[in-house]
């Protein structure tokens, strides 16, 4: 007996010797009471530290003691606080925003270290600070055309806000607004983005190393958040510009406890037309409109609601003759719970739709057109922090997806078309630990299980080789008529050299259930969404990247050097001649091929100090293979650019005056030009020999932008913004027309570049209070 007593003793004494107690809560800025997203919580004179959630949360468990915990963010004052920690402890911490000296003026908000330490890699971070500085076309702050200016994305086109990732097309990118996607994000054609930046607090891009907590795209995740609102007092924030006027308004509802958000935004273009001599230009209407709402309650220290939404609308009407008016709307309504120190759930109900409509009226009939897609999206993500070497997410996801591909009413007496909606069930199952294996290697590896049913009622066909309808079947009800699964590993890690520099590898698999039917290759409103069926298989893509990571002088500037190899499966095209536009048939157009992509991507980033930017370049090559085009063989896609370089430069001469530049350039788009003609009796034919086999003239352009601090103090903010867009008048060609030399000589053809945009100056006054 009195062994076994000393043996209890004995383990009792070690239990409570390795005894572990939580530490958790929210890092938030004092002034507005809104989270910090990646504020570091650091154990001073441990290896132990945590970065906070998208939800400003964090939790790290440590032995009974006493500790110096700091707490960190870029532009931030820091605040190290001891903890003398005997139980679990909530500490929810406030940082006040510092007063830089310019020598240590920074752009991103990040731990400096965080390249290079982190398992991230193909990640791009913005700062709305960083936004608002960039110049851009009409001076209208822009997060796409920013995030343009990357290594591994490339524009869509000049002035247009559309953006290709590592080789994937514009549908492959996910583009989540509090985590609703949002189907078309570009406003008047691509030329503005639907994001107003007043509205929006932050910005991540995933071009590789995808979490799993992500699907349903082969190509990037851009995760955009919207602010919440201050707690603390009520500000306003706006800008009147030469083509658009903004206006936000954010406060408390009840200090410290509820706050709102408001910002709304217009052009107005068609206000200057009500002047117009021309009395048809004074019926023309050309404008879009943003409205961004959001608004949340803390109900207790484990409990937190938030409700946002985005409703956004292009409009375009000449005279009463021909109109369109397309747009989006997002609903999401979040709640945020913590069941304990260790485990964190965010649940969601999103809501998402894209239409447009289109009206004709030629004096005789009317002609309305409608078409678009619509979500209801289900959510569960938890957040499992196990201990201090393993955090674990884990969760699901369940989206109702409407698909309208299109239906053409008028008065005229069987002229009317409908093509059936589909629709299709969506899921995902997830998990993935991120696990520190030393201070040297850290791995983050993930498994994701997504399934896509096609579901009744509808239709479904059989064709032959010409198109025909050979068979059909008929499904009533919530019927499964096809079911898609699929597995999708995630793998992340990281081998830390020394304090400045790492190497990282990873590894993602990814399918995509729905797919963007273009008419063109611009971002125009007759593009729509149709789902994975029968015929139209999911599109696949694995992704493998290697990188180098480093750091230099106390990490003031950040490098990487990161290199990716895609392959992708099923992509699809449609035959040569296909009319997709309100085809019924369209799926038996379509054909299916492979894709590779591969590439090498240099950045390297000056973050603090008078001069700040980066550089950045890819060297790249994207092709695909279809039997069906150019002889079977491999040939590169419209956007294959081969080189690309941003160069992006912003600096401040004193409190008052800053100034900003960018540089851009790329190798000319690959397209598909007529080699040749011939007469077949009085017609003439043109002959193609490659697909995507000639190429457009390179493209570069300089943009430069100045702003003036007219007054700052505690309660007032106001500057003035002249920018500059393509300063050097770079005619870049937006397309080549073949036109006839001579007219009396009319078989004899010239090609004509056509522009776009020449040298464009714009001034925009901001303000703040």
């Amino acid at each position: 007996m009195k062994k076994i007593l000393i043996i209890l003793l004995i383990f009792n004494s070690l239990h409570t010797y390795s005894q572990k107690f939580t530490i958790s809560g929210y890092v938030k800025d004092a002034s507005t009471g809104e989270v910090l997203i990646g504020a570091s919580v650091y154990v001073l004179g441990t290896t132990t530290g945590a970065f906070t959630n998208y939800y400003g949360f964090y939790s790290i468990t440590l032995e009974k003691g006493n500790y110096n915990i700091e707490y960190s963010y870029l532009g931030y004052n820091t605040k190290t606080i001891l903890i003398q920690l005997s139980a679990n402890k909530t500490h929810n911490v406030e940082l006040s925003a510092s007063v830089e000296k310019l020598e240590t003026v920074v752009v991103s908000a990040e731990a400096r270290d965080k390249n290079v330490t982190s398992v991230e890699m193909g990640t791009q971070s913005l700062q709305m600070a960083e936004i608002k500085n960039i110049p851009v076309l009409f001076g209208e702050n822009d997060i796409l055309k920013t995030i343009q200016l990357m290594p591994g994305v490339k524009g869509a086109g000049e002035g247009n806000s559309g953006f290709f990732v590592r080789g994937g097309g514009a549908d492959q990118n996910l583009v989540l607004l509090d985590e609703a996607p949002v189907y078309n994000a570009s406003h008047m054609l691509g030329f503005f983005s639907v994001f107003n930046g007043d509205a929006i607090r932050d910005v991540k891009l995933y071009k590789g190393a995808m979490p799993a907590e992500y699907g349903g795209r082969l190509s990037s995740v851009l995760d955009i958040k919207m602010k919440e609102g201050n707690l603390k007092s009520y500000h306003a924030t706006g800008g009147v510009g030469t083509i658009s006027s903004r206006l936000a308004v954010e406060g408390p509802i009840k200090k410290d406890t509820s706050s709102f958000i408001i910002a709304a935004r217009r052009t107005y273009a068609d206000m200057f037309l009500l002047f117009a001599k021309d009395t048809n230009l004074r019926k023309t209407k050309l404008y879009f409109y943003d409205l961004n709402l959001k608004t949340n309650y803390t109900i207790n220290e484990n409990n937190r609601v938030f409700l946002s939404g985005y409703f956004g609308r292009d409009v375009f009407k000449f005279q009463d003759m021909f109109g369109t008016d397309w747009g989006n709307a997002t609903g999401t309504l979040r709640w945020v719970h913590l069941f304990n120190p260790k485990l964190f759930l965010n649940s969601t109900i999103v809501y998402s739709s894209f239409d447009n409509v289109i009206t004709v009226n030629n004096g005789m009939y009317d002609i309305d057109l409608k078409m678009g897609i619509n979500d209801v999206n289900l959510k569960e993500d938890f957040q499992w922090y196990a201990n201090t070497k393993n955090t674990v997410k884990f969760g699901f996801e369940s989206i109702y997806h409407t698909f309208n591909p299109g239906e053409l009413t008028t008065d005229m007496e069987g002229v009317n078309i409908s093509i059936d909606n589909k629709y299709a069930l969506e899921t995902g199952l997830y998990i993935s630990n991120e696990q520190t294996i030393n201070d040297y290697i850290k791995i983050k590896y993930g498994l994701r299980f997504s399934t896509f049913n096609v579901m009744g009622p509808g239709t479904t066909y059989t064709y032959n080789d010409n198109h025909e309808i050979t068979d059909s079947s008929i499904y009533s009800g919530k019927t499964i008529i096809k079911s898609y699964p699929g597995l999708e590993p995630r793998f992340a890690g990281t081998f830390r050299i020394n304090a400045e520099s790492s190497i990282k590898a990873s590894y993602t698999r990814n399918n995509q259930y729905v797919h963007l039917i273009q008419s063109s290759t611009v971002s125009l409103p007759l593009d729509y969404w149709i789902p994975s069926t029968e015929l139209t298989p999911p599109q696949v893509c694995s992704q493998y990247s290697l990188g180098y990571f480093r750091n230099f002088r106390e990490n003031m500037y950040e490098s990487s050097f990161e290199v990716y190899y895609k392959n992708l499966q099923s992509q699809i095209d449609y035959e040569n001649g296909t009319n997709v536009f309100l085809n019924p048939n369209v799926e038996s157009y379509l054909i299916f091929g492979n894709g590779r992509s591969y590439g090498a991507e240099f950045l390297v980033k000056k973050n603090s100090g008078t001069l700040t930017g980066w550089i950045g370049y890819t060297i790249s090559k994207t092709e695909k293979k279809f039997n069906e085009l150019n002889k079977g063989k491999w040939f590169p896609t419209r956007y294959d650019r081969t080189h690309d370089i941003s160069i992006v430069a912003m600096y401040d001469f004193n409190k008052r005056l800053q100034a900003s530049a960018t540089w851009v350039f790329s190798t000319g788009d690959a397209i598909t030009f007529p080699s040749g003609k011939y007469k077949i009796e009085e017609f003439t034919v043109n002959h193609y020999t490659e697909r995507n086999g000639y190429r457009m003239p390179n493209y570069h352009r300089a943009d430069i932008g100045i702003t003036y601090t007219v007054k700052k103090n505690e309660r007032y903010n106001s500057n003035i913004n002249f920018s500059v867009y393509n300063v050097y008048n770079r005619k870049n060609a937006y397309m080549i027309l073949f036109e006839p030399k001579d007219e009396k000589k009319p078989e004899e053809l010239q090609a004509v570049k056509v522009t776009l945009f020449p040298i464009l100056p714009s001034i925009t006054w901001n303000f703040t209070f």
